[in-house]
Parts: structure tokens; C-alpha cells; sequence
């Protein structure tokens, strides 16, 4: 194998900061990118569809919890897939294993679910054997087919108004690869991080950074934000540097 050459010190650090500079022009890009989303037009959804959980028969609104939006990744797990039925599809799998803890998602409005043709039974023996958390529903119509996942995993966002739906995004294939956690998937929603740094529509519902964050159990702690707060270094508009 040929190796990159050994060098000083110093021009060890010459050379990170050299990335560096991309690497923070790479961030602002993808910022910029998750604002262009933020403005995607929105398609109604009309037409109803069912779900089996845990409790029963759901509908697509159901599976928002109360919440104001929806993240929907279909995960491969029925008997064509390879692995049925100790396991789900490998890749599914692995994105599954890199979900974040799902209550910082909630804390901004936003419910995350799993859906696969699976049937529940199955789909809760998995899930304990994996030791994976997020909610897992069985679609039992054609709501695979209607938003792209029948043959191939992805993720739909969606976002309601009352009980109208909206879907708002959708990323598939290796746009799969970067999600798991809060950030990356409140980055592919409507409504953003909801920080005032962010460049949305106005009247978008934003508070300060870092402020909203807490341990994933003590959510809705009443506690003022800790002091440290006033000490984070910010970038402009108040943006993580």
C-alpha cells in the first residue's frame, strides 16, 4: 500500500486547515441545500392509507403522533428479502442501527417511524432481538408503490395542516446513508432545525440554538437553560460554528 508522506508537525496542521476551509464550505452548502427544501412546493396527499401497529389498524395521520410532521423510512423486511426471518434487509438494518434516540426529534414537532410489509408479530421480534426502538408499522395497501419504496428503501417526509397531509421530501438510495441523526433528519423536513439561524420562509417556528437541547429523558424540564449556553461559540446569525 502506498502512504501518504510523514511530515512535521506543522505542516500537519497547514494541511487540516487546508481541509478545514473546504470542509466548512461543505457545511454552508448543505445548510444552503436544507433551506431549498424548506421552500419545496408541498403535494397533498388524498388518497387514505392504512397501517398495522402494536394497537391495531392506523392511519397515515395516526402516524404522527400529534406531532406536526412525519419522517417515513421503509425498511425491507417480508419474505422476499433476503435474511427472512431472523433479520430484515442488511442495509435497512445498518440505517436502522444508527438512529439517534428518537426523543430530540420530538422535541422539535417531528415523529420518526419505520414501515415494512412485514407482519407485526414479526416486526416486534426483530426489533427485540436488534434492540431497536423506533415505532415499525406493517403497510397493508399501496402506499410503498405511491411514494417510491415499493422496490427500493427511502424515506418520505411529510407535514400536516389539521388533518390534511403533506408530503414535503423524499431521499433514497445513497441520500440514505447520511441520516440517523436529529440533525440530518430535521435537516430533510419542511420546517427545518426550527433555529433562528436558519434561513426559512417567515413565520417558520424557530427559537435560539442550543437552547431547546436537553437529556433525552428530562424534556420539558422547566429548568433555565444551563450557563454554558452563554459560553458556546456561535457563527454568524448565531449558527453552530
Amino acid at each position: 500500500m502506498e502512504t501518504p508522506p510523514i511530515v512535521s508537525a506543522q505542516e500537519w496542521e497547514a494541511a487540516r486547515q487546508r481541509l478545514l476551509r473546504e470542509e466548512k464550505q461543505l457545511t454552508r452548502a448543505r445548510d444552503a441545500l436544507a433551506a431549498k427544501r424548506r421552500r419545496m412546493p408541498w403535494l397533498a396527499v388524498e388518497k387514505a392509507y392504512a397501517f398495522d401497529g402494536p394497537e391495531g389498524r392506523v392511519s397515515l395521520l395516526d402516524l404522527f403522533a400529534g406531532r406536526r410532521q412525519l419522517i417515513l423510512y421503509r425498511a425491507f423486511f417480508e419474505p422476499i428479502v433476503y435474511g427472512w426471518p431472523e433479520h430484515a434487509c442488511r442495509g435497512c438494518s445498518m440505517v436502522a442501527d444508527h438512529v439517534g434516540h428518537l426523543a430530540h426529534l420530538n422535541a422539535r414537532d417531528t415523529t420518526l417511524v419505520f414501515a415494512s410489509r412485514a407482519p407485526q408479530p414479526e416486526i416486534e421480534r426483530v426489533k427485540a432481538r436488534m434492540g431497536w426502538k423506533m415505532p415499525w408499522y406493517t403497510i397493508t395497501d399501496d402506499f410503498d408503490a405511491d411514494f417510491d419504496v415499493d422496490e427500493w428503501h427511502g424515506t418520505n417526509a411529510f407535514i400536516r395542516d389539521g388533518d390534511r397531509v403533506f408530503r414535503t421530501y423524499f431521499i433514497n438510495a445513497r441520500g440514505d446513508e447520511a441520516l440517523g441523526s436529529t440533525w440530518s433528519y430535521l435537516d430533510m423536513t419542511a420546517l427545518g432545525r426550527q433555529e433562528t439561524w436558519e434561513d426559512s420562509p417567515e413565520g417558520y417556528p424557530q427559537t435560539p440554538p442550543y437552547e431547546w437541547w436537553n437529556w433525552h429523558d428530562a424534556y420539558g424540564d422547566p429548568e433555565p437553560a444551563p450557563e454554558w449556553l452563554a459560553q458556546t461559540r456561535r457563527g454568524p446569525r448565531g449558527q453552530p460554528a
